[in-house]
C-alpha cells in the first residue's frame, strides 16, 4: 500500500467544515482563531461557528458554571471584537456577564440568555438603580 501524507489544511473547505461542524464551535473558535493560516481563519469565522456562543458550563448535577478565565480572556481579547457582527446568540453566566459584553458592540444581537443572576446584579445591569 502506497503512503500518502495527506494533512489537514490539503483537504477541501467542503470537508474542513464537516469535520470542524463535528466540534463545539466554541472549541474550533478558541484553538483556531487568529492562527497564521488565511484560509482558516476565513473558515472558522463563518456563521455556522459564530452565530450562537456559549459562554457557560453545565455539570452533571445542572448547575451552570462560568467557563475558566484564560479562556474568556482570549474571547474577550482576540475573538469577539473581530466576530461581533456574526454573533446573534449569547448565553453567559453572571461571572463573566459584564466583561463578555463590553468586549464588543454585537450589532445582530437578538438573544440573550443569562444564568445565575440575582436582584443585585438585575439592579446593578438593568435598572440603573442600586440594590439595596
Amino acid at each position: 500500500m502506497n503512503q500518502s501524507n495527506v494533512r489537514f489544511l490539503d483537504l477541501p473547505d467542503e470537508l474542513l467544515l464537516i469535520i470542524l461542524n463535528k466540534l463545539h464551535n466554541m472549541d474550533v473558535l478558541y484553538s483556531l482563531f487568529d492562527v497564521d493560516n488565511q484560509r482558516l481563519h476565513k473558515i472558522v469565522k463563518e456563521k455556522t461557528f459564530t452565530n450562537t456562543l456559549t459562554f457557560v458550563l453545565t455539570t452533571i448535577t445542572g448547575n451552570v458554571l462560568s467557563i475558566g478565565d484564560l479562556i474568556t480572556d482570549r474571547f474577550c481579547i482576540n475573538v469577539l471584537p473581530n466576530i461581533d457582527y456574526n454573533i446573534k446568540s449569547l448565553i453567559l453566566e453572571s461571572q463573566s456577564m459584564e466583561r463578555i459584553l463590553l468586549a464588543a458592540n454585537y450589532p445582530n444581537l437578538t438573544e440573550l440568555k443569562l444564568y445565575n443572576v440575582n436582584d443585585h446584579i438585575v439592579s446593578r445591569h438593568f435598572t440603573g438603580k442600586k440594590y439595596q
